[in-house]
């Protein structure tokens, strides 16, 4: 592995490539050389409010240039970035910074989901350690804040920032990622620095990036996704990144401006593409794309594998492992498994859900992998650890694949998840959570939330709810008008619920999720 911090490596490569575009938006562009002095700005301007490195930095903003800038900033300084979402309100926001205890919050001041400036306050109020409020996209930002953009002034000194990074080590904490767990509480996963841009220089490996190419990404950035796939792989060849809005018009101008090559596309940017014609048109210079959330449908391969552009699926988890399809490989591969690891290093097992016993090739059972990349343990948390991990420290995954094998395999094909999560639109929605939540409402005696399909988003939520003895159920909008009142991110609302005298259950006596899944499925092709 690589001796390097991020900043180390980011260093490397705008030196190599100084003049060459390293961030496009549908309004902007920077080299390089740019991007590098600027942030190195950015990060001494942190220094200089007092902020030390380690210090934990809770982050909400959407897709942006400054959002980029923010973040190698934060990470020049030595800081600690904390991966929440600007859609996460009170009941994440207030638990995570429990957590991570950090000492600024950063926030986007104009984001038009919910007043971010008002939640940061409410947060600094329970939270001892907060002491620097951040903020992006504003030039007059709230009294006593800091706008990061003012930071981004005078004279960059690079030995300055240099003389940071020459103290933190290749193994200390980068940055803390979201689970999306199988717990009510999301963990936090600590991402290291120089396995972080390992992770994401063999991403860029198997995608076939090269210094020049165009890498753009609607997915929020600051999902692991959007730093592994996206911006880290981009600037570790030396390729350059581009972001905006998940919009048809801004994702055209984007599209315009940087002639992509590469391209994640989840069913949602499927669709958007679908819908726009001079959006698709604006993409013809792909030549990769990576499916992501569920196998390759033949109508998106059909359309989109054309030409010169070859499609493939990945695999990935904030915990670490990734695994991507060879794009040379057979199409039969490419389109129905996820892949193989990035690394020769990860090792992957297949065991008997709950045991630490391999199945029989062939046969179904859960992923379980350990590597260069992969986590050994949760931030702060040795309950959960104790249960996430074999005896011999593989990372229990939670979702269910079969070995594939072919030349150049084995490859792993994905068929289900353990884990119980809605998956929406790549927002992982934990369901106990909510069903916790739920059963607090006084006229809910039993509530189950299962995943429904949905053409758009992959999944949605819906809640399958028993009525308290002497109570009305509840409909949707009192659910949601509920878990508003709580400061639940909306990404996590059911958004369909089904009231029923009892809800069926297992030989075990647990609720009988499958069937419920099943029967949602069914009364959605009903309906249709």
């Amino acid at each position: 592995m690589a001796e390097l911090t991020i900043a180390q490596e980011l260093r490397r490569t705008a030196d190599a490539h100084p003049g060459k575009r390293a961030l496009i938006t549908p309004g902007d562009e920077l080299t390089y050389a740019e991007l590098d002095r600027r942030t190195d700005r950015v990060a001494l301007g942190l220094r200089d409010l007092g902020l030390e490195p380690g210090e934990r930095v809770l982050m909400q903003f959407t897709n942006t240039g400054w959002a980029v800038i923010a973040w190698y900033g934060l990470i020049k300084a030595g800081l600690v970035p904390v991966a929440t979402l600007a859609q996460h309100r009170r009941h994440e926001i207030f638990d995570i910074a429990r957590q991570s205890e950090p000492a600024a919050h950063l926030i986007e001041c104009d984001f038009p989901g919910q007043d971010l400036v008002a939640l940061a306050r409410e947060t600094a109020a329970c939270t001892p350690s907060l002491r620097v409020l951040l903020t992006v996209g504003s030039d007059a930002p709230p009294g006593g804040a800091i706008a990061v953009e003012s930071l981004d002034a005078g004279d960059a000194s690079r030995d300055a920032v240099d003389a940071i990074q020459d103290g933190i080590a290749p193994d200390a904490l980068a940055c803390l990622q979201l689970s999306g767990g199988t717990t009510s509480v999301p963990k936090l996963i600590p991402r290291r620095q120089a396995e972080y841009w390992l992770n994401a220089r063999l991403y860029a490996e198997g995608m076939r990036l090269e210094a020049g190419d165009c890498v753009p990404h609607l997915l929020p950035v600051i999902h692991n996704a959007g730093i592994v796939c996206g911006l880290h792989a981009a600037h570790a060849v030396g390729a350059c990144f581009g972001t905006c809005a998940p919009a048809p018009d801004q994702f055209t101008a984007l599209a315009r401006k940087g002639r992509p090559t590469h391209l994640m596309m989840p069913p949602p940017v499927a669709q958007m593409i679908q819908a726009t014609p001079e959006l698709r048109e604006a993409l013809r210079t792909l030549r990769v794309i990576i499916w992501v959330l569920g196998k390759l449908p033949p109508e998106i391969v059909d359309e989109f594998e054309t030409g010169d552009c070859v499609m493939g699926q990945m695999f990935g988890q904030s915990e670490g492992l990734c695994m991507i399809t060879p794009l040379d490989a057979p199409a039969e591969i490419r389109h129905t498994c996820v892949g193989a690891p990035l690394s020769p290093d990860d090792e992957v097992r297949v065991l008997h859900p709950g045991s630490e016993e391999d199945v029989a090739p062939g046969e179904r059972g859960e992923l379980c992998c350990r590597g260069p990349y992969t986590i050994s343990g949760y931030y702060r948390a040795p309950e959960r650890n104790a249960v996430a991990f074999t005896s011999d420290g593989f990372y229990r995954t939670g979702d269910i694949v079969v070995q594939v094998d072919g030349e150049g395999g084995p490859y792993y094909s994905l068929e289900d998840r353990i884990k119980d999560l809605i998956n929406r639109g790549g927002e992982k929605v934990n369901a106990l959570e909510i069903e916790e939540l739920l059963l607090d409402h006084p006229s809910i005696a039993k509530a189950a939330l299962v995943a429904m399909p949905d053409p758009r988003m992959g999944e949605k939520a819906c809640a399958f709810i028993v009525a308290a003895d002497g109570s009305p159920a509840p409909d949707k909008s009192a659910i949601q008008a509920f878990l508003d009142d709580r400061g639940v991110a909306k990404f996590k609302w059911p958004e369909r619920v089904e009231v029923r005298d009892a809800l069926p259950l297992t030989n075990i006596q647990k609720v009988d999720k499958k069937t419920l899944r099943a029967e949602i499925a069914e009364l959605l092709g009903s309906e249709a």
